[in-house]
């Protein structure tokens, strides 16, 4: 009898546990499905609800949410949804075709920046490295939301939209190198001469990483996904095809964070990949 109650208190306990996730997952949306409808109403954009919408919910708020940190997996794959539909709105060729914005315009924008930001950074009294640390971090931008706020407003295709795809494709591949670069700039006084050593490893291996994942990525999306879509399709499961779009998007996330890039970017590219798809 002892043993029977101590599972009945442990399974109404987890039960207890799944309620409270769902009445959390419950209230993000009704937030949302409230706030922004309302925000596009008065002409403010959705990004403005959604931003809202967390503040009016979280710990500055209602407090309906105490740690954001505990919801930070809900938001992360609201994002990746959002950028594998983006995607598969671009087709590679003409993802190519934009290699010289991405590379030119891409780098023009963070070199320039950078550098700008730096020298303010200086003439604040910072040293020239915590000032270039500092500015090349405040010069990536959120691909999240800079993508949203262009296709609501049906720039995406349009030149200016291009050109900011392009700068903001740039920025999330210069991650990892920014990563190597302060490794590199690290002190060389003698005491921390073994620590710099390591971290300059750690760089150039976080580089690898991240071509290596890409490499995976690309390889997979040209050989792998056309082949596994027609048998899956032969099985005429339709239930299946689309927990198959859900691994390619989940999977292609999970190897972009793997390899020390955004998941954002993962989903993104297998959108891309999948555009050309028969399926």
């Amino acid at each position: 009898n002892s043993n029977s109650s101590n599972i009945d208190f442990t399974e109404q306990l987890m039960a207890a546990e799944g309620a409270a996730e769902l009445v959390r997952v419950v209230t993000l949306l009704a937030a949302a499905v409230i706030a922004v409808p309302l925000f596009k109403r008065l002409g403010l954009g959705s990004v403005l609800g959604y931003l809202a919408a967390g503040l009016i919910i979280g710990p500055f708020g209602l407090k309906f949410f105490d740690d954001p940190q505990a919801i930070i997996h809900v938001a992360e794959l609201g994002v990746v949804m959002f950028l594998f539909v983006i995607g598969l709105e671009m087709k590679p060729s003409h993802l190519w075709n934009l290699r010289r914005q991405i590379f030119g315009l891409g780098s023009m924008q963070v070199i320039l920046a950078a550098a700008m930001l730096t020298f303010v950074g200086i003439a604040f009294g910072f040293p020239w490295q915590v000032a270039f640390v500092s500015a090349s971090g405040f010069v990536l931008t959120s691909t999240a939301i800079v993508m949203q706020v262009l296709g609501e407003r049906h720039e995406l295709a349009t030149p200016q939209g291009q050109s900011m795809v392009s700068i903001l494709l740039f920025e999330d591949l210069l991650i990892v190198p920014l990563l190597a670069v302060v490794a590199f700039m690290a002190p060389t006084v003698p005491t921390a001469t073994a620590d710099t050593s390591l971290w300059m490893k750690l760089g150039m291996a976080a580089l690898s990483l991240a071509i290596l994942s890409l490499a995976i990525l690309v390889a997979a999306g040209r050989w792998l996904l056309n082949p596994m879509f027609r048998v899956l399709a032969k099985s005429k499961a339709r239930e299946v095809m689309t927990a198959a779009a859900l691994l390619v998007v989940l999977g292609a996330a999970l190897l972009m964070e793997w390899g020390g890039l955004s998941m954002a970017m993962g989903a993104f590219l297998a959108g891309v990949l999948l555009s050309e798809s028969s399926f």
